[in-house]
């Protein structure tokens, strides 16, 4: 059997999670928006799955709208601010050089239409500097977005140090939780944080389900504006009939990963040193500041090997990564690792590994006998 090493890119479904979307599809057919008792009941469904999205974060039912994921939570957050920006002449934005393409190419629309984008750098650490980004923050700064942590490296952002020195000025921040929602708790709790982007399936929920998070500043809402009209629903910002079992889904996934969160994590961690160990023999060279790594994340480069190479002598052996899932479907070099100042023999082969609470420890001798055979010359 392969074993599962690419949690990342999307994890398995809990299991309690499914029986919750199975009950809901069978038993409650109701449309949200009716207004008959069997869409009440789909309603009552829709908020309590707000509430407890909610929970993860300390926000609230109304401040909690549901998307297909991370990537429209992420679109609706940015480019939903830029009539706002415009009207006000605050047409700046301050992200990072090492967002995901979710962000990346949002901002590159704005830019587009006239906004300014400072992409602050990152070094070898893979880690943002809270302070240089903080210096680029001006009184014409409509935004500044910031991931929770980066997807192909694992390394924590400081969103919270990045918060905290935003009080007291006008920008919005919005925090790409992909990675880390459910995960992380404590830092996405933070009051200063105005938007914040999560996906379903990054937390043993289903795929095509996600929300962003928009937490109330000084009693007001972020001033968004609907990227879509059609029917009002999620107050008007996402139009169309609520799929309440990817909902149910989401909210079950959201309330697991608030009470479990410390066990899973210890799991990881567990996991993690002995991924290392089986490592050691391999030569390679973890990627960023491993200070900082989440517990279920390991990206490294080989020497001698290519990325392509290492993927197809483990392929009947362990699943795994070499970079976020839409790098290799653009078939680009990580612009991640290219920011963070690696070599290109480094960008070659890089692989990431990730994995969750209840994997499976890989058999690296398997794994390294395998790379022996595939090894040129043998």
């Amino acid at each position: 059997m392969t074993l599962y090493f690419d949690c990342n890119a999307t994890t398995p479904v809990d299991s309690r999670v499914i029986d919750a979307m199975i009950h809901a599809l069978q038993h409650e057919v109701g449309n949200a928006g009716s207004t008959h008792a069997l869409g009440r009941r789909a309603k009552d469904m829709v908020h309590k799955a707000r509430d407890q999205v909610g929970a993860v974060v300390n926000a609230r039912r109304h401040e909690i709208i549901f998307t297909s994921g991370a990537t429209e939570a992420n679109n609706l957050a940015i480019l939903g601010l830029a009539a706002f920006g415009m009207q006000n002449k605050r047409q700046h934005i301050v992200s990072s050089a090492i967002e995901h393409k979710a962000v990346l190419e949002p901002l590159s629309q704005l830019e587009k239409q006239g906004f300014e984008i400072t992409l602050v750098p990152v070094d070898g650490s893979g880690r943002i500097d809270a302070e240089k980004l903080l210096r680029e923050v001006r009184e014409d700064t409509l935004l500044v977005s910031l991931m929770h942590a980066n997807n192909e490296t694992g390394v924590l952002q400081p969103i919270t140090e990045v918060a905290t020195g935003l009080a007291g000025h006008q920008t919005y921040l919005h925090v790409d939780a992909a990675q880390g929602f459910g995960k992380e708790i404590e830092p996405l709790k933070h009051p200063r944080i105005d938007l914040i982007s999560i996906s379903g399936h990054k937390i043993y929920g289903p795929q095509g389900i996600g929300a962003l998070v928009t937490r109330r500043r000084h009693f007001q809402l972020p001033p968004l504006q609907p990227l879509q009209w059609g029917g009002g629903q999620e107050l008007g910002f996402r139009p169309g009939t609520l799929p309440v079992h990817l909902i149910v889904g989401l909210g079950v996934a959201a309330e697991l990963a608030l009470a479990e969160h410390e066990i899973r994590a210890q799991r990881c961690l567990e996991i993690r040193q002995q991924v290392l160990s089986g490592l050691q023999s391999l030569d390679v060279g973890l990627i960023g500041d491993q200070n900082f790594v989440q517990p279920h994340v390991a990206n490294f480069a080989m020497a001698d090997w290519t990325a392509d190479q290492i993927l197809e002598a483990w392929d009947d052996e362990i699943a795994v990564s070499d970079g976020s899932a839409c790098t290799m479907i653009c078939d680009t070099v990580s612009h991640v690792l290219a920011a963070m100042g690696l070599q290109q023999d480094e960008l070659e082969s890089a692989i990431r590994l990730s994995w969750y609470h209840d994997s499976p420890v890989p058999d690296f001798a398997k794994l390294i006998a395998k790379l022996a055979a595939a090894a040129p010359g043998t």
